[in-house]
């Protein structure tokens, strides 16, 4: 049987017309910033982290990142999605035990191939519970779909893991070019608009210097943005902030905000010939 793990915040989070979904984030690719032009001409990165908010609170920080992402189109073929539980917990890294995840702009298989290295790793477990209204992956799906041609998909929603066990899933599945890893991941949450921007400032600080550390206070996908910096500094990769801002910038009043960024991670020249 062909089991699909159907949209739960499609028409909340993002819009629920293919239509206006894919007008929408169309908008939102053509308005990041014109200097990103030649960088989207360039190899894309090897993962990128996004915030997961509704698009009209963090759709432009996501885009910035996937917009870099597009450069990649033909060439990606399995994306690695990883995002913080909000509503199910769980021990470790969750897979859905579905064949297909589906979206108003269609479906996208999972990567059985990928999944089936995972099987000897104790800290991946299947709940399809945990993902049935888990927002955290769902909302990079859309923007997947436009950046991107012909892709697999393999998603881990995180819960109460250590960052060492998801950087060893992430070796596992890391693969040459073929492959991306995308962390979904907000910051801090519901703060005065002042505490969060001082607060974000200073988790942007840490994910610069590559220090595995980051609280869940600093960020609800701090889990795995702490795996992927493990993963990262082993690969030779350097992060890049490509955008910080927060609700009361975009949607929101300033009382109680949530604060989101996107950043690149991407192979350092000195490295680049040797990998």
């Amino acid at each position: 049987m062909h089991t699909i793990r159907r949209p739960a915040v499609a028409g909340a989070f993002y819009p629920g017309s293919r239509q206006v979904l894919s007008r929408d984030i169309e908008t939102l690719l053509d308005e990041v910033a014109p200097d990103t032009d030649q960088a989207i001409s360039q190899a894309p990165p090897k993962a990128i982290v996004v915030p997961h908010a509704g698009y009209i609170y963090s759709g432009q920080t996501a885009a910035s990142a996937y917009a870099r992402l597009a450069a990649g189109r033909k060439t990606i073929k399995r994306v690695i999605l990883l995002g913080p539980v909000h509503r199910v917990p769980v021990r470790g890294l969750a897979l859905p035990g579905a064949d297909a995840f589906a979206t108003p702009l269609g479906e996208i298989a999972l990567d059985k191939a990928a999944i089936a290295l995972l099987a000897g790793l104790k800290q991946v477990v299947v709940s399809p519970a945990v993902h049935a209204q888990e927002h955290s992956l769902e909302v990079q799906l859309p923007f997947l779909q436009s950046v991107l041609d012909d892709f697999k998909l393999v998603p881990l929603a995180v819960g109460d893991a250590t960052a060492a066990e998801v950087a060893q899933v992430l070796e596992v599945l890391w693969g040459g070019p073929e492959t991306v890893v995308v962390v979904s991941s907000d910051l801090s949450h519901y703060l005065p608009y002042a505490d969060a921007n001082a607060v974000d400032l200073q988790t942007v600080q840490s994910i610069l210097g590559m220090k595995a550390s980051l609280t869940h206070s600093q960020a609800c996908g701090g889990t795995p943005v702490n795996g992927l910096i493990l993963a990262a500094g082993k690969h030779h990769l350097r992060p890049q902030l490509l955008g910080l801002c927060n609700s009361g910038d975009t949607a929101g009043d300033r009382s109680r905000v949530v604060g989101y960024a996107s950043f690149i991670f991407t192979e350092q020249a000195s490295h680049a010939s040797h990998a």
